[in-house]
């Protein structure tokens, strides 16, 4: 899915349908104007997500262990530098600093049996909630 100016990748194909079990995590690299950003996508209770590997009080990542991101009992993410806790589903801080924040949201797309990131917003925010991967049919 290479941008239509042929000068940057516009998504990644991060893993095949079904691959990634509940509580299982798995890091990637996009491609995103002319940088590369550090994510991984996460599989909470079934559906999937994924953010930019960044705490949002210090821009540390957010594997405590390599490709570790729930606390032990898999409610949260856990940001091992100040003990932030994010809610998996919304990416939003309950606790910690930076409470009330939200982890950059990576778009997801389910096509042709594959997931695929989509770059975030360049803004640094996370407007909304991420979407869980959802199904795209035909060319583009």
């Amino acid at each position: 899915m290479p941008g239509s100016d042929g000068s940057r990748p516009k998504a990644a194909r991060i893993l095949r349908c079904g691959e990634l079990a509940p509580g299982q995590t798995r890091k990637f690299p996009l491609a995103c104007d002319g940088g590369e950003l550090d994510c991984f996508v996460l599989n909470h209770r079934g559906e999937l997500r994924a953010y930019v590997n960044e705490c949002r009080h210090v821009p540390m990542s957010l594997d405590w262990v390599e490709n570790r991101f729930f606390t032990s009992d898999g409610c949260f993410l856990l940001c091992p530098t100040h003990g932030a806790l994010y809610e998996p589903t919304s990416g939003l801080c309950v606790a910690g600093p930076p409470c009330g924040r939200s982890l950059r949201a990576v778009p997801l797309v389910e096509r042709d049996g594959w997931i695929w990131a989509l770059c975030p917003d360049a803004s640094g925010g996370s407007a909304a909630p991420p979407t869980p991967a959802r199904r795209r049919s035909g060319p583009g």
